[in-house]
């Protein structure tokens, strides 16, 4: 598990990370999200042990990451893939972070194997593609077996094939009760993969929630609801804070996520014929969710912006 509480950063005048709270936890995907300049980076050079925080604490499985012997079998990280020796080969690369954590040195091989870079394993660093030097990142988090992974943007440079790859991988490894925290950028890939989102801003908390009710949370997001029970189900979702219509095909529902719903008619029993989420998008949520928080804006975005 990941507990970051009340965690602070400041450099000189400017504040990095303002009192930052959440909690990732094992068994599922989390995604880390918010715009340039909103302390994601700093934040997870503070979960590392990289940067000292001003105040506040960032642990990993209760214990700040440098107070973990072997910090590769307690946590696996992939923060800057171009950040590796470019004369040494993948393979000895892998050698020395497996021999620094007491590692078996037949794990190197397996997780090459797994990641798809087993051929290319002898190959010196400096001649692979980004996508290529993202695997091998991949690998390295993957190398110690840990219960706790960090990723920062893993996608660059991967192919759709790599995507989809890299999108299996995670499930799995939450599947596997190990807590996954992905920061990215991509909002389309965060819809087929988070099942929770943190959102920051100006080192800020935003949101921590499900992806779902994060989702409904912008601008024309609604949901289809058809139920021989129209009356009754207004009076649950009303209750919960949603705004519900009459509309043609049955109700529609506002403020609320479609998850939140079925589980409320499942509760109280009431049968539901459709349930059909329409409008917003995660990336219409974020954009709505952090304007504020934007550091950098185009001209056509805000007037007087810097591009």
């Amino acid at each position: 598990m990941i507990e970051v509480n009340e965690l602070t950063k400041r450099y000189g005048r400017a504040t990095a990370v303002d009192g930052l709270g959440f909690t990732a936890r094992p068994g599922r995907v989390t995604g880390f999200l918010g715009p340039n300049g909103a302390g994601k980076s700093t934040t997870l050079r503070m979960l590392l042990g990289l940067d000292e925080p001003t105040s506040g604490t960032a642990l990993v499985g209760g214990r700040r990451f440098r107070d973990h012997a072997r910090g590769l079998r307690h946590v696996g990280a992939l923060l800057e893939a171009g950040d590796v020796h470019g004369g040494r080969n993948g393979r000895d690369h892998l050698r020395v972070l497996a021999r620094s954590n007491r590692i078996p040195a037949a794990r190197v091989d397996a997780v090459l194997e797994e990641v798809g870079l087993a051929a290319a394993a002898r190959r010196r660093i400096g001649g692979y593609s980004l996508g290529m030097r993202q695997r091998l990142g991949i690998a390295a988090a993957l190398l110690g077996d840990p219960p706790v992974l960090l990723f920062d943007e893993p996608l660059n440079g991967l192919d759709p094939e790599g995507v989809l790859w890299v999108r299996g991988l995670f499930r799995r490894l939450a599947a596997e009760g190990r807590t996954v925290f992905v920061s990215s950028h991509l909002m389309s890939e965060m819809e087929n993969t988070a099942d929770h989102l943190v959102v920051i801003g100006r080192g800020r908390l935003i949101a921590d929630q499900p992806l779902a009710d994060f989702a409904a949370r912008g601008p024309g997001f609604r949901v289809l609801v058809r139920t021989p029970e129209p009356e009754r189900l207004t009076g649950l979702l009303t209750a919960a804070g949603a705004t519900v219509r009459s509309v043609p095909e049955g109700l529609e529902a506002v403020g609320i996520s479609a998850d939140r719903i079925g589980e409320l008619a499942f509760e109280h029993r009431v049968l539901l014929r459709e349930l059909a989420p329409r409008g917003a998008s995660l990336e219409d949520a974020f954009m709505e969710l952090t304007a504020d928080s934007v550091e950098y804006t185009t001209a056509n975005s805000s007037q007087g912006g810097h591009a």
